[in-house]
């Protein structure tokens, strides 16, 4: 892991830990220093075949994961990650073909950003994925969430939700118009690996559903695509 260089000031202590993977020590720093300068908390990691056990010990607020790596690959630590956590994956590659499998549905990366990249894009997309990954007290169409209660209000009207279905509905509603598929659903909401089936996750959709027509019978806040998975889309008030 590298140390602040001389005579720069370390980040503060509050700031969003970011987790960069990069095996190419310049742009690594780079990265790193852009980071710190927006705010942020950098630890840096270049073998591939450590990652997942790093974010096992101690999960960052985001990943920032090359493709390319020594030890094991971008897309294997993706798929090793979502496994067990739901943390905001943003991959970098420099292999534009390998853009629709970073953000397939069976994959899970939250963003991408292809090489050669401004590090202040970098930034930028970084807080964009971080804000869109904290849906604790959205509010937006009528809708509001309190992540510490697990409770949900539809126009004032509080939901009624259990634990599971109130994870997801702030996962949807975390990305509104990213389309999940069941598994990554599955993989989100139980990360401890039991064993569930897709009509489990149509079974809560089913019930979140009809919560939300109770409050108001014309909202269609969770859209499904017929044999891939659910989107959330929020109402014009």
């Amino acid at each position: 892991m590298s140390e602040p260089m001389a005579g720069q000031a370390r980040e503060p202590a509050g700031a969003g830990r970011i987790l960069v993977v990069e095996d190419e020590p310049k742009l690594a720093a780079l990265l790193r220093d852009y980071l710190r300068q927006a705010g942020f908390r950098v630890e840096l990691q270049a073998d591939g075949a450590a990652v997942v056990g790093q974010i096992r010990h101690q999960p960052p607020d985001l990943l920032l994961l090359d493709l390319m790596l020594p030890g094991s690959d971008g897309m294997e630590i993706c798929r090793q990650v979502r496994q067990f956590s739901s943390l905001p994956i943003i991959m970098t590659t420099a292999r534009v073909e390998e853009i629709d499998r970073l953000l397939g549905l069976e994959l899970g990366a939250d963003d991408y950003i292809c090489k050669p990249y401004s590090p202040r894009e970098v930034v930028a997309r970084v807080k964009a994925v971080l804000r869109r990954s904290q849906p604790e007290g959205l509010a937006g169409g009528g809708l509001q969430l309190d992540a510490l209660s697990y409770r949900a209000w539809l126009d004032g009207r509080e939901l009624g939700l259990t634990a599971v279905e109130f994870k997801l509905l702030a996962l949807l509603a975390g990305q509104p118009g990213r389309l999940f598929s069941r598994s990554q659903l599955m993989a989100r909401i139980y990360p401890d690996d039991r064993t569930v089936n897709d009509r489990t996750i149509d079974s809560h959709i089913k019930k979140l559903r009809r919560k939300i027509a109770a409050i108001d019978p014309g909202a269609e806040l969770i859209h499904s695509v017929y044999g891939v998975g659910y989107r959330f889309e929020q109402r014009s008030l």
